[in-house]
């Protein structure tokens, strides 16, 4: 039961379902200015850059959920580079050992889902619902990663709630589109038992082709988790469908445009190993190595060189 049960964090988060009315007029949302810069920073590996324009933003608008959600965000990938381990030919983060820093890690989420709640109690607001959603999904994430099934499934149940509402109330919200892309891709990948499982609970089913089609939706309209989008949809097909070509193409744009992030760098090496694209996987790796040496935090930055070395190794051996 409870290796299913790792699984229904990912679905139950992700979930949208009809809800009530009492809608507001429908609009993207109305960002502040810092946040395009301060997305690129977080994906181009440098929290150096990102936190300063977090804390400002934070700062100047106490009130507003997005400033801890992009701050919890940083502390997310932080997380991921340095639980992240080389197996079955892939780089991934698949189990985070419990650490002092999550702690505020969760108080981020907490804060952010706590003033999405305050801003709900106004005025029932798409965005207000997106953020709060947002807020239970990093709080699931690490979670799941941490092995505490039920508290990130608690939090995924909460989060498909609000997910349902921010699509109600505002459509256009693509970021929404992006959980609904990764509900629909994963609830395919379940076993069996999962499935029948799933059934009895009553949780819709999906497909992965439509999870892709939304997936795209969140890379191509998503304000907050384009990048995000990109990344995952890559990481599925990679590790699910092993569709090495269409993961390849859909992580260059990302890699390209953010070089200096070993993560996106050391993806492209194992998909061109997986091709048997030796000289180009090779390339890769020791262009993650490189870029590594740019990173500010010294525990990733030795991760990363340790798992550029790893996967030249394991190509050495084939």
């Amino acid at each position: 039961m409870f290796r299913i049960l790792r699984y229904f964090p990912i679905v139950l988060l992700l979930i949208v379902s009809p809800g009530r009315a009492n809608a507001e007029p429908a609009g993207k949302l109305v960002l502040p200015e810092s946040t395009p810069s301060i997305l690129d920073h977080i994906y181009a590996g440098r929290p150096d850059l990102a936190l300063p324009e977090i804390h400002q933003l934070e700062g100047q608008a106490p009130e507003n959920p997005l400033g801890y959600l992009l701050e919890a965000e940083v502390e997310w990938w932080k997380i991921w580079c340095t639980s992240a381990e080389f197996r079955y030919g892939m780089t991934m983060a698949r189990h985070h050992d419990k650490a002092p820093g999550d702690q505020h890690y969760f108080e981020l989420t907490n804060k952010a889902y706590n003033l999405a709640e305050a801003k709900l109690r106004q005025q029932n607001t798409g965005e207000m619902h997106l953020y709060a959603a947002m807020a239970d999904a990093l709080t699931a994430r690490l979670a799941a990663m941490r092995s505490e099934y039920r508290a990130s499934a608690r939090a995924g149940v909460r989060a498909r709630e609000n997910f349902q509402e921010a699509l109600k109330l505002d459509p256009t919200l693509a970021d929404a589109y992006t959980g609904l892309g990764l509900y629909n891709y994963y609830v395919d990948t379940l076993s069996v038992l999962a499935k029948a499982l799933r059934f009895l609970m009553g949780i819709p089913g999906g497909t992965k082709e439509e999870g892709v089609k939304q997936l795209e939706r969140g890379i191509e309209e998503g304000q907050l988790s384009a990048s995000l989008a990109r990344f995952y949809l890559a990481m599925n097909l990679f590790n699910y469908d092993q569709r090495y070509e269409q993961a390849l193409r859909v992580i260059a744009p990302l890699a390209e445009k953010y070089s200096g992030n070993p993560v996106f760098q050391l993806m492209q090496g194992d998909l061109n190993a997986k091709l048997g694209r030796r000289p180009s996987a090779e390339e890769f790796y020791h262009a993650a190595d490189k870029a590594a040496d740019e990173l500010p935090d010294a525990e990733c930055r030795a991760k990363m060189k340790q798992l550029a070395r790893q996967s030249l190794e394991a190509l050495q051996k084939k």
